[in-house]
């Protein structure tokens, strides 16, 4: 079954059902995993942190070279990829399972540590393949711009529901739960994948991969990049300090911080359908514009919050994971529109996707890697009560990500709404 000129929901769902466990296993590999092996296994968070930060480096330099791959994988003639997207399956199942389940051989001292770092590389490895292929997938569908962010807000709504398991299964059911329900959630995502619409064939010659340069040779790219870098440590430095703004700004009860968390994400998933509206009547461009601006108005609110202010927080929670729907659907959606005004559909997919991954994932390093240090320099520790300190959070959380998020609003009408700008996405 070859691309349609539309796509229905019931295709659209076969295709973003692989999001799920997707987002199920990023989850507990950035968040659950260091609180799990320094509790269980008593190790040090120096060597965790360590440990993770070289994973996620290996894993973000690795996209690039994926997204060639898959290039090559969908580029054959007549040939399935399904057969890959299985055996990665596979992979990913036993990497997650060596990593919440390490065998009593290696389960202590430097045994550990190598089996953790091997399950880890793997494990990243597969994950981000799969990522890219799935993307790919996507991409490779065409169609115009409602079509192509019905595509990709049929993903990260999957995505989304798989952030929220994740996050709850392992507190109420433990971890063999969560793995269980992870290999049912990605035996699922690969029947749907299996029933959805194929990209249309090419009958490239397998060879003709574009070089790994290649996307930044293209003008427009670099805009949109621009754009979604600027937007995206944006979102990442909040999700960054949320737990310290929390619990030392507005000092939340600690049960609360859940609730927060599956308030925004929760919003963000039902804000979809809303954005594709928009999206129907105004276009690509005009949606995520108007997302950016709604974040702005919504976030800024939260300079003003201070201790006992849990309530507006939820308030602010909400509203800011309706805007960040837009974040999620549709910058996918005009990446996937600019790779066919370029002339490269069908072709050199991966290769765009695979730079594009490697800075969804540069944007949490850099986010961390430049507000901890800042926070620290301007005089705030966790646990701090001093009043200058805390407005110092405030500034970092919520300043910062809407100037920067000013910024990428502003690039955006420059590159793709202003007057002799290019021809929309």
């Amino acid at each position: 079954m070859s691309a349609p000129a539309k796509l229905t929901l019931p295709q659209a769902a076969s295709y973003g059902t692989l999001g799920l466990p997707l987002a199920f296993i990023a989850l507990p590999l950035y968040i659950l995993l260091p609180n799990y092996y320094a509790n269980e296994f008593g190790i040090s968070l120096s060597v965790l942190g360590l440990l993770f930060l070289a994973s996620r480096l290996f894993d973000a330099l690795t996209d690039p070279l994926l997204g060639r791959l898959s290039d090559f994988l969908f580029n054959r003639p007549n040939a399935s990829i399904m057969p890959f997207i299985g055996l990665a399956s596979i992979v990913l199942i036993l990497g997650l399972a060596g990593l919440l389940f390490p065998p009593a051989m290696v389960a202590s001292g430097s045994r550990l540590i190598i089996w953790i770092t091997t399950c880890l590389l793997i494990t990243y490895t597969v994950y981000s393949f799969l990522m890219i292929m799935h993307q790919a997938w996507g991409a490779r569908l065409g169609g115009d711009a409602v079509m192509r962010g019905k595509i990709v807000a049929a993903r990260e709504s999957a995505g989304l529901i798989g952030v929220m398991l994740a996050s709850a299964i392992p507190g109420w059911l433990g971890y063999p739960a969560m793995l269980i329900s992870f290999m049912i959630c990605l035996g699922l995502g690969f029947f749907g994948l299996s029933l959805a619409t194929k990209p249309a064939p090419n009958h490239l010659n397998p060879t003709q991969v574009a070089s790994l340069w290649h996307p930044f040779r293209q003008a427009p790219f670099r805009r949109l990049l621009l754009v979604f870098v600027l937007n995206g440590i944006a979102s990442a430095i909040p999700a960054t300090l949320v737990l310290f703004f929390i619990q030392d700004r507005i000092r939340a009860p600690l049960a609360s911080e859940p609730w927060f968390l599956g308030l925004y994400f929760l919003c963000a998933a039902l804000s979809m359908p809303f954005w594709l509206y928009l999206v129907r009547h105004i276009g690509l461009a005009k949606t995520w514009l108007s997302g950016m601006l709604l974040s702005i108005l919504v976030f800024i609110w939260t300079l003003s919050l201070g201790e006992g202010d849990a309530i507006y927080f939820a308030f602010i929670c909400a509203f800011s994971g309706f805007a960040v729907g837009a974040d999620l659907a549709l910058p996918g959606a005009m990446l996937a529109g600019l790779i066919r005004a370029l002339g490269h559909g069908g072709k050199h997919e991966g290769a765009y996707l695979g730079w594009w991954n490697f800075m969804t994932k540069a944007n949490l390093a850099l986010a961390a890697g430049l507000t901890l240090p800042l926070l620290e320099w301007l005089g705030y520790t966790p646990g701090i009560r001093d009043t200058q300190a805390l407005q110092m959070l405030s500034l970092v959380y919520a300043g910062l990500p809407c100037l920067l998020k000013s910024l990428a609003a502003w690039a955006l009408y420059r590159f793709f709404q202003a007057p002799h700008s290019p021809q929309e996405l």
